[in-house]
């Protein structure tokens, strides 16, 4: 089994932050595999033809796995993906897999690497730049200084505890309870911004936890930093 299953980063919305190493395998290779049922409805196409206007023309493979949070419903997707991909693979065609963002962090293409790197097929990461990352440079400011560490947790996993770590926090997946987490965010003493659809054509920034309204879209997040004494 020569062929390899990639695991490609597009990064958060704008075309100009792709990697040029993703372009290059999307170029290279003839079949693109989507997350998704319809692939050039998917965020993460959309992002990518702007870049490589050749992904038009390519083999498109949806890979649909809707949000659900009954587990064996997931893995029943998952394991349908996993050998619609295999069935490629065994072709002898490599498949670009594209993913929103970096394809490390909270992606669902791990899911579908675990299965099909135990069914004996070689797999690779490419890395693209993080929402987090994206967000932070558009609202201008730094992540982390000198010695402070950055926690980046999934907000909703974390409703009702507290933000009691030294440092800063990314806050993903925030949207459907926005809410509650502005208000562990108010009970830390932190200072809050964020972006909604960042790098996308209906980006929104908030400076202030007043301006992150309740209604904020799914691809939310927020920064959260320690108040710096003068």
């Amino acid at each position: 089994m020569n062929a390899i299953l990639y695991g490609v980063g597009v990064g958060p919305g704008d075309p100009e932050l792709m990697t040029l190493k993703a372009c290059r395998l999307i170029r290279e290779n003839d079949v693109i595999a989507v997350p998704g049922k319809d692939p050039k409805e998917t965020v993460a196409y959309k992002i990518a033809v702007q870049a490589v206007p050749e992904l038009a023309d390519k083999t498109l493979v949806p890979i649909y796995m809707p949000m659900v949070m009954d587990k064996e419903e997931q893995r029943k997707n998952h394991l349908a993906g996993a050998r619609l991909l295999e069935s490629w693979l065994d072709k002898g065609k490599n498949v670009v897999f594209l993913t929103l963002g970096d394809s490390t962090i909270y992606c669902t293409f791990s899911y579908l690497q675990d299965i099909v790197e135990a069914d004996g097929y070689s797999t690779e990461l490419v890395n693209g730049i993080p929402s987090f990352c994206a967000a932070a440079a558009r609202l201008n400011t730094s992540l982390t200084l000198w010695h402070e560490p950055l926690h980046v947790i999934p907000a909703t996993q974390s409703l009702g505890q507290k933000l009691d770590l030294p440092g800063n926090y990314v806050l993903m997946k925030s949207a459907s309870h926005m809410a509650e987490v502005k208000q562990m965010i108010r009970e830390s003493g932190r200072t809050a911004m964020a972006v909604e659809n960042c790098s996308m054509p209906d980006e929104k920034v908030y400076r202030s936890l007043e301006e992150i309204p309740d209604s904020a879209g799914y691809f939310s997040l927020i920064i959260a930093k320690e108040t710096k004494e003068q």
